[in-house]
């Protein structure tokens, strides 16, 4: 990058006020006075304050009238010296947003009949080029685009350019840069250019699936792209590619099913893919043996081209990852996919900053980057053409490619606006699909009640957030790796097991609940992040292997009996390790990639798994869509510590049986005898270690001997 030598600098911070910093070094830092030069003629500034700095001396000088961005002004002290105007913190003002708000749906390149049009948002760029060559050729040509509306600056080409690779060259206080369109819908090897592709003309075309009727109906189950797919057992030619999730009827060596078969007897409803969009951490090169989950997003909406057969050619990531949704839309499984719009992967060579620098990331009170994601920036989301391209994007993936919803990563770093303003744009498209996001309280400067956090949940309707609660309350907590939760032998946990197997809304007199509705819960133990729970136990209880699938069986039963969204982990039902890796993001394949022969050791225990999806789907009483209705039927009671029972009453309308009684046993005792309601004779459907929707045992007598470690259905 070109270095501009200045005796002194100046930058417009405001629309009325320029600040000037002169050396000590320069006359002593020492000036009164200052003229604005614009079209040959020099114009008064009214110095308005003078700071001493550590190293120079600031002042602050006064506009009489706004000057219009995009053109080269020059500031002259009492010296005669002139230094060019830089563009300052004028771009996170207020009124840069409303000045230069863009609405239209056309940034980046669209293809009208015979042309192709270019149009990039750089309204602090005085000259902006498209730079342009055929995918064979080494030579580019430069072609000038012109300045439109909003600050919008725009380029026709009348012949077919399909398949060619182009960059965008702005020119912003004196010095230009290149970079890859941010709206770019594929990439070139290595994301080095933006592709000229229409994805409208890649087959297959995808449509989202219908939404269920409430996102409590859905079992989603997280994967990535890679892990899916490359162990050598998977039975899968396309080992951590997309097309791994075209292959039908895959088998493990025994001939158990893999792959998409297994994710359909299974049973979940929805598989969340973790980032597939193009990021930073692993090369499109094959030979390169490096593994990354995805989390350094480069362009948000071109796939990944370490997951495609063939990364050079851009059009071929589109139809390969079209294919994997459309295919898993064939199984009827829908598709979340998680987006990482609260940060880039180096915030200085984004091309977000080339473009505006300054305006796309957040700064505090200092006008320093703030860094509340912990990677060194977090995108400014409340400024309007920040907050448009998230909603952008958005409706590119749910249009092009029929994705079915979203996981926001690190959604505490976006605003409520945003979030909200998400959730209209998606029910305009797809009502009802469903929108997930991580609610923690970060560090990032925007007001507390702004924050798209689990602190303002009620404010984000249609909204579902990961429930930290429900999963330190029955695992541990995620930051100690010794304490644990009810799951794992913790007594006097209970009253908080109520709280969060009723969908954290609260239901006793006094309980204050977290949502408002189940909903809002993201119900998990275990995720992509952190250890996975048997990792944890394996470090923290010294028990047989035994004793400790127990207590993982009876926590992924408490998620998938719970009110609100049950969310695993893939192969948390047959108890994944990543051999004691707390933060696998860029460990070894070896350490993240699924082990398809776990899941043959472990059929017995994904049987009864998946018995319990199909239990909870067989009534709408273990998936209320209301408040109102878990506090109408639902009755909690922790007769000692260590136990916990949940009792739906009068569910008929709902499902095939009139009660519900849900035990949840957490000590290792297996002389406990629990009382059973009296009435009509009960029906077990699970009993810890197996579950049949058509029921296991019917119960003679008036209790139940419950064994260690377990949960139980007993229905009526």
């Amino acid at each position: 990058m070109l270095v501009i030598s200045r005796q002194y600098e100046a930058f417009l911070d405001t629309f009325h006020m320029i600040t000037l910093i002169l050396p000590y070094s320069y006359h002593g830092g020492q000036s009164s006075r200052f003229t604005l030069v614009k079209d040959g003629n020099e114009i008064p500034l009214e110095l308005k304050e003078r700071i001493p700095l550590d190293d120079a001396m600031k002042y602050t000088v006064s506009l009489a009238y706004e000057l219009e961005l995009g053109r080269t002004y020059t500031i002259k002290d009492e010296h005669n010296t002139e230094t060019d105007l830089q563009i300052g913190a004028v771009i996170r003002t207020d009124e840069f947003d409303r000045q230069f708000y863009y609405d239209g749906d056309d940034l980046g390149l669209t293809f009208e009949e015979d042309r192709a049009v270019f149009k990039v948002w750089s309204p602090t760029a005085t000259e902006v080029k498209v730079k342009l060559k055929a995918p064979q050729e080494e030579d580019a040509v430069q072609l000038a685009m012109e300045r439109s509306i909003n600050g919008v600056w725009e380029l026709t080409i009348r012949e077919n350019i399909e398949g060619w690779h182009y960059t965008y060259l702005t020119c912003i206080n004196l010095i230009w840069s290149e970079l890859v369109d941010p709206y770019a819908k594929s990439v070139s090897f290595n994301s080095e250019w933006g592709c000229a592709v229409d994805p409208e003309k890649i087959t297959p075309r995808c449509s989202s699936l219908q939404p269920l009727p409430s996102p409590v109906d859905s079992v989603i189950y997280e994967l990535n792209v890679r892990d899916f797919s490359s162990a050598k057992e998977s039975g899968m030619k396309f080992k951590g590619k997309y097309l791994a999730f075209t292959e039908k009827e895959t088998g493990t060596p025994s001939g158990l099913s893999s792959g998409i078969s297994y994710l359909k007897e299974l049973g979940v409803t929805h598989v969340e893919l973790l980032p597939v969009n193009d990021f930073d951490g692993v090369s499109d090169d094959p030979a390169d043996n490096r593994y990354n989950w995805g989390y350094n997003p480069l362009y948000f909406n071109a796939p990944e081209g370490s997951y495609s057969m063939n990364p050079s050619d851009p059009a071929g990531r589109i139809r390969e990852l079209k294919s994997a949704i459309h295919s898993l839309h064939e199984e009827n499984i829908r598709v979340i996919l998680d987006v990482v719009y609260n940060h880039v992967f180096v915030k200085e060579t984004s091309s977000f900053e080339k473009l505006v620098p300054g305006y796309f990331f957040r700064h505090d009170e200092n006008g320093l980057p703030s860094n509340g994601t912990g990677v060194g920036n977090d995108f400014a989301s409340e400024r309007l053409m920040a907050r448009k391209f998230i909603k952008d994007s958005i409706r590119y993936w749910l249009k092009t490619y029929g994705v079915d919803g979203f996981r926001f990563d690190l959604m505490g770093i976006l605003d409520v606006t945003t979030m909200n303003e998400i959730r209209d744009e998606v029910d305009e498209i797809l009502p009802g699909a469903i929108l997930i996001g991580e609610g923690w309280d970060l560090n990032t400067p925007i007001a507390p009640d702004r924050k798209a956090n689990l602190r303002n949940a009620n404010s984000l309707k249609g909204i579902g957030q990961f429930n930290d609660c429900f999963r330190d309350t029955i695992k541990g907590s995620t930051f100690n790796l010794h304490d644990k939760g009810f799951a794992l032998g913790h007594g006097n946990l209970e009253a908080k097991v109520e709280l969060v197997l009723t969908g954290s809304i609260g239901v006793t007199d006094g309980d204050k609940g977290i949502f408002n509705e189940p909903a809002q819960s993201v119900n998990y133990v275990e995720s992509h992040d952190n250890h996975t729970l048997w990792d944890k136990m394996k470090a923290c209880l010294e028990e047989e292997d035994e004793l400790l699938m127990k207590r993982q069986k009876l926590a992924t039963s408490m998620v998938l009996l719970s009110q609100g969204i049950p969310f695993l982990h893939a192969g948390q039902e047959f108890f994944r390790t990543k051999q004691g890796v707390e933060n696998s993001y860029n460990s070894p394949v070896e350490i993240n990639r699924i082990d398809w022969l776990r899941r043959e050791r472990h059929e017995e225990d994904i049987e009864y798994i998946r018995g319990l999806i199909a239990i909870r789907k067989s009534h709408g009483a273990f998936r209320f869509r209301q408040s109102d209705l878990i506090r109408k039927h639902a009755f909690v009671h922790h007769p000692e510590e260590k136990l916990v029972t949940v009792h739906y009453r009068d569910v008929h309308p709902y499902g095939p049986w009139n009660e519900l009684l849900l035990i949840f046993h957490s000590g290792e005792s297996s002389n406990v005898r629990f009382p059973l309601p009296k009435g009509k004779s009960w029906t077990m459907l699970s009993d810890g270690k197996k579950a049949n929707v058509n029921g296991l045992q019917e119960l003679d007598g008036d209790s139940i001997g419950l064994e260690g470690i377990c949960s139980y259905v007993i229905v009526r």
